[in-house]
């Protein structure tokens, strides 16, 4: 951790290079990461919006959104950093440094994405009537939970990237299967009861329940989910870090 505070300034600006890259010679731009969880929000409110899913009282088109933007930052943050290491083959092969700057980089590039997209939900909350409440301010931390979380996923995958190339072609189905595994388009409440407690390992059950919480201000805090997800992810953070470790001493080599 020491070693990788020293190169935080290489951290930033790989995390920069991945920014501008993404949005250099595009048509859309930003305008994409406002049509993600728009085009997804209609598609699901018309399948699943008169089924009559639990949403607390809060319309559904913005109950679905509300876990879709979270849900994309995971999404496209753990897709992006589980590839990273082995994208960078020219830079590891040439120059040491500390080789989690890379994934660590990847994640940090998609906070510029959901802070767009915690814009449109703000202004989501505006067009719907509701408006703003203390809850807001547990948004920050929930962000923190939300990129470890990306991080411990991310450090596990661009690893086993390095050794097994087919994880880049599992890695898209994994994560859809993840979305259905994960209360984004439904309520935990929805779930039979006895899969509630296979639904609470996932460490991103907590993270959407709380940052429903933290927007629609409905509802108690979900303060036992969010410890579940908080254990759950410290668990593979760090054991993801240790593999990491024990793995990029061979990285130069096998890549």
């Amino acid at each position: 951790m020491r070693e990788l505070w020293r190169f935080r300034e290489l951290v930033y600006f790989l995390a920069l290079r991945d920014v501008k890259v993404r949005y250099k010679q595009t048509a859309l731009g930003v305008a994409w990461v406002l049509l993600q969880p728009l085009l997804a929000m209609g598609i699901f409110s018309i399948v699943f919006g008169s089924r009559g899913l639990t949403t607390g009282g809060v319309p559904y088109p913005l109950f679905v959104i509300s876990g879709l933007v979270p849900w994309f930052y995971f999404a496209n943050a753990t897709t992006g950093a589980s590839g990273s290491v082995v994208g960078n083959t020219q830079l590891i092969s040439k120059v040491y440094f500390p080789r989690l700057a890379i994934p660590l980089a990847a994640v940090l590039a998609n906070l510029v994405d959901l802070s767009i997209g915690v814009l449109l939900l703000l202004a989501m909350l505006l067009v719907f009537g509701i408006g703003f409440s203390w809850q807001l301010a547990a948004i920050p931390p929930l962000v923190c939970l939300m990129v470890l979380t990306a991080l411990s996923v991310s450090v596990w995958l661009s690893a086993l990237d390095v050794q097994y190339r087919d994880v880049r072609y599992a890695v898209p189905f994994f994560i859809q299967v993840w979305l259905f595994a994960t209360p984004v388009i439904y309520s935990a409440a929805d779930v039979p009861a006895q899969w509630r407690a296979l639904l609470a390992l996932n460490p991103m059950t907590g993270v959407i329940a709380g940052f429903r919480w933290a927007l629609l201000g409905s509802g108690d805090a979900p303060i036992g989910g969010l410890a579940i997800s908080t254990l759950i992810v410290v668990c593979l953070l760090a054991t993801g870090l240790l593999y990491f470790r024990r793995m990029e001493r061979t990285f130069a080599d096998v890549i």
